[in-house]
């Protein structure tokens, strides 16, 4: 994993929102980005402690990891404690590419009534709890950035966003937590 010790990082110190939504910078997370072949992915979720997951638009979670599916054959797995990743992906006795991204992406958290709302002001996607209901991971857009959306509950969404997008995408979630709030 990348040593996350000696980065400041993008958002720190930056809150936002309004009556009906919080804007919170994420904790630091080890995240990989994960290509594998369907015959891999047995041992891949026994190596990495969570469940890779196969259908279109949903994730998995295994207390404080999570994997994300992307594409037919690509995830992103995320780490809230910071573990060791690609350490954890080198004990699969299976084809793989794992690809450590922990410094390329960082996380805002959108919590709240209005974090659907919020979100809706950039988000082209159907973000209604019925057509992204909890567990429901995609990669979109938001505003001009290429974001990946997890809903983490009902109120509260991860926006995990490239460190060099990251202002963008938080002014542009505070225009909508503006929003979100009249």
């Amino acid at each position: 994993m990348a040593d996350q010790a000696h980065r400041t990082l993008p958002l720190t110190g930056r809150y936002g929102g309004s009556a009906a939504v919080r804007l919170t910078p994420a904790a630091p997370a080890s995240r990989i980005s994960l290509r594998a072949p369907t015959e891999s992915l047995a041992a891949l979720t026994t190596a990495l402690g969570v469940k890779i997951p196969v259908k279109p638009k949903t994730s998995a979670k295994s207390g404080k990891r999570h994997a994300l599916w992307l594409g037919p054959d690509e995830w992103l797995l995320i780490d809230e404690t910071e573990a060791d990743l690609m350490a954890a992906a080198a004990t699969a006795s299976a084809l793989h590419s794992a690809v450590d991204v922990s410094h390329r992406n960082t996380a805002i958290i959108v919590s709240g009534p209005g974090a659907e709302a919020t979100l809706s002001a950039g988000c082209p996607q159907d973000l209604s709890l019925g057509a992204f209901p909890v567990g429901a991971a995609s990669r979109t857009l938001f505003g001009k950035a290429e974001v990946v959306l997890l809903r983490t509950d009902a109120e509260t969404f991860r926006v995990e966003v490239w460190r060099s997008f990251s202002n963008y995408v938080f002014g542009l979630l505070a225009e909508g937590a503006g929003d979100a709030a009249l």
